[in-house]
């Protein structure tokens, strides 16, 4: 094979097109994305300059098939640059963005072809299209316009200078933010500062350690505040250092404060806003949700917050009776966790520390999570030990059919590393088009700690639950069936593209599916049904604190992107904001810090999530109501899932979600389901 060989030039010739990972070389990404780039933008002006008058196939659907290359290779650099990072990759992430952003806005603000695509739309109803073909049209039409293609020239150049700015800005702020936290891990080389964590969470550190060639103990960061281990650790000092390195990523000084970082992010985009011709960020994102509007998801929050602060004060006073091991120190926010655990077992006799041993990874995986799937769809997994992932940790599984036809690939990786940005996410190698002529291949990354040679993997309850949320999100794009890949399986409305993950969770707990996987990984014995009686009696507690740290998370969000221009050049102080944000929602409570704080807010300087925190709330108000109706009528039934699939999960973004819910709601959802789960009624 020639040495100047690029995968990513002609489609992979594995099954499902697969990417070639084990040839794929860093520079192959910049080649690929450069000529991706040129190849689409020749085939745009194809488009732009056709004499023809518009039709929906030589407009719209000639755009939805170009950059067939850069849909081959940006969601696989897009993946590595998340969660398999070198030096290599970042420089050619940062190189990239810019030059990205202003391809993007190239074809997106380029007044020919949204002449045409305007020309279209008036005349959408004498079409005699198809219905997803006239919501492809209608959605092409929007987003244009919202992303100021109706504007003139001057302002669009000056739209993309800002745009190609907050590429960088964003991708700056990924890679200081994963660099910190690296440095922050806990190094612990006392065996007695262990005091609390069990033999698994003991083997998963010194792993860590050993990974980074040190003695000891290594405990390394997940994304939010909250760390796992704060549950479990014994000693207040070595609680108190946990706490605080979570708390300083970003704010600290040196090479990696992204505190510049967000304040100009902040700046840009409102300005991007003014420009667009609304008042502030956050109007210009949720216009194009099914919130509709900043002051909607105002009043969501604003209706949860008194009574999640209320719970959240009724557990702190509970806390406040528990002893630390140590004793005699009044309650941090760094004993929450571990207290909290106490009052669980005090009041419901439930030590969540005790599940571990019935969570093992291997019988979660199969017997729990895709035996949730077959149950509701009848997909059956084999692992395709033969089939190349992008790390030797990536397991690759092919999905089927009850039937027997081909679904998919569903690819894992499971734990934490140091070239892996935190928290857990799913992402589409490939997305489902009938136009295309692909199926779907999805990747769930999580950031499980991994343990020694030949231990077995634990996982926490939490972890649990958040393998069968993303494990919903890859279900959302394994079962697309749509025609056009820009509507494919999560290409949806942020504020619904939560929905089937958060329904997902459902199955963790419930008898028909956790009564096959929560085995005992030594003794082979079933979970006591008593514990799970106990657990499920418990699910509510805790839940003032949960629902206090996201939301306060939530309106920090809503709060940097509600600032005019003008505001936005005056905040200097980002910590000060923070603490201003946060008591005038009622949500300044040193004991409940927010989930993420700002310098460490990936989700919304970084991730796709700005001004879109306050999704996962919006969506589970509809989740919840969801929920409620699968446990009314019977739990994992084939009928429920059918029913799941042709409604929410097939359409992708084909159609408007809120038309999904109603389809399978049969009316509009209450709020009521969602403030039961979360204890809030």
């Amino acid at each position: 094979m020639s040495e100047h060989f690029n995968p990513f030039l002609e489609p992979s010739p594995l099954p499902y097109r697969l990417p070639l990972f084990a040839l794929i070389r860093p520079e192959h990404y910049r080649e690929a994305i450069e000529t991706g780039m040129r190849e689409q933008r020749l085939a745009v002006e194809r488009v732009a300059t056709d004499a023809a008058a518009p039709t929906f196939e030589n407009t719209i659907v000639a755009l939805e098939r170009s950059g067939a290359l850069l849909r081959r290779v940006l969601p696989v650099f897009e993946n590595a640059s998340a969660a398999d990072s070198d030096a290599t990759i970042d420089a050619i992430e940062m190189e990239l963005a810019p030059l990205l952003a202003t391809h993007r806005d190239a074809i997106l603000l380029d007044p020919r072809l949204y002449a045409r695509v305007e020309t279209l739309h008036a005349a959408r109803t004498e079409l005699g299209l198809d219905p997803e073909s006239e919501y492809v049209l209608e959605r092409h039409h929007r987003i244009a316009t919202l992303a100021g293609a109706a504007l003139g020239a001057a302002e669009r150049a000056e739209l993309t200078a800002l745009n190609t700015r907050i590429s960088e800005l964003t991708t700056e702020f990924q890679q200081h933010l994963l660099a910190d936290a690296n440095e922050l891990a806990l190094h612990l080389t006392d065996a007695d500062d262990l005091a609390g964590l069990d033999a698994g969470r003991r083997s998963a550190a010194r792993e860590a350690a050993r990974a980074r060639g040190l003695d000891g103990w290594l405990i390394t960061l997940v994304l939010p505040t909250a760390q796992p281990a704060l549950a479990a650790l014994e000693h207040d000092a070595v609680r108190d250092r946990l706490f605080g390195a979570s708390r300083a990523r970003g704010c600290r000084g040196g090479p990696y404060d992204t505190r510049a970082t967000l304040l100009e992010l902040v700046r840009v985009r409102a300005e991007r806003a003014r420009l667009l011709g609304f008042d502030d960020h956050a109007a210009a994102v949720t216009v194009d949700q099914t919130a509709g509007t900043p002051e909607a998801v105002a009043e969501l929050l604003g209706r949860l917050i008194p009574p999640a602060t209320a719970n959240a004060r009724r557990e702190a006073g509970a806390l406040a009776e528990q002893p630390t091991a140590s004793g005699g120190r009044a309650l941090e926010a760094s004993d929450w966790a571990l207290l909290s655990e106490a009052v669980r077992r005090e009041r419901h006799d439930v030590d969540l520390e005790k599940l571990r041993p019935y969570l093992e990874f291997e019988r979660v995986l199969a017997s729990g999570v895709f035996r949730a799937a077959t149950l509701l769809y009848g997909l059956r997994f084999v692992e395709r030990p033969d089939l190349v992932g992008y790390h030797p940790e990536t397991r690759v599984f092919e999905v089927f059919e009850e039937d027997g036809a081909s679904v998919g690939l569903y690819l894992l990786d499971l734990y934490a590393r140091d070239s892996k940005r935190g928290g857990a996410w799913m992402s589409e190698l490939v997305a489902q088009s009938t136009l295309d002529g692909t199926l779907p291949v999805v990747v769930n990354n999580l950031n499980v700690a991994r343990p020694a040679a030949g231990e077995p993997t634990l996982l926490t309850l939490d972890e649990t639950e958040t393998l069968f949320h993303e494990f919903g999100h890859a279900l959302h794009g394994l079962l697309s069936d749509v025609v056009h890949p820009s509507v494919a399986g999560t290409n949806v409305y942020r504020d619904f593209v939560e929905l089937p993950s958060q329904v997902n969770e459902l199955w963790a707990l419930r008898p028909e599916v956790l009564g096959e996987y929560a085995v005992h990984h030594e003794t082979g014995e079933r979970i006591p049904q008593q514990f799970v009686d106990r657990l499920l009696a418990s699910r509510t507690s805790g839940e003032g604190f949960a629902t206090t740290e996201y939301l306060a998370a939530a309106v920090l969000d809503q709060a940097w992107h509600r600032l005019s221009a003008a505001d936005a050049a005056a905040v200097t102080d980002v910590a000060e904001f923070e603490r201003r944000a946060l008591t005038a929602a009622g949500l300044d409570d040193p004991l409940v810090p927010p989930r993420y704080s700002s310098t460490y807010f990936a989700h919304v300087f970084a991730g796709g999530y700005d001004a879109g925190y306050y999704s996962y709330i919006w969506s589970e108000v509809p989740g919840a109501d969801i929920m409620a109706r699968f446990e009314a009528d019977g739990g994992a039934t084939r009928e429920n899932g059918e029913r799941f699939r042709a409604e929410i999960l097939a359409p992708g973004g084909s159609r408007d979600p809120r038309e999904s819910i109603r389809r399978f709601l049969g009316r509009e959802p209450s709020i009521g389901p969602l403030l039961r789960r979360r204890g809030l009624a």
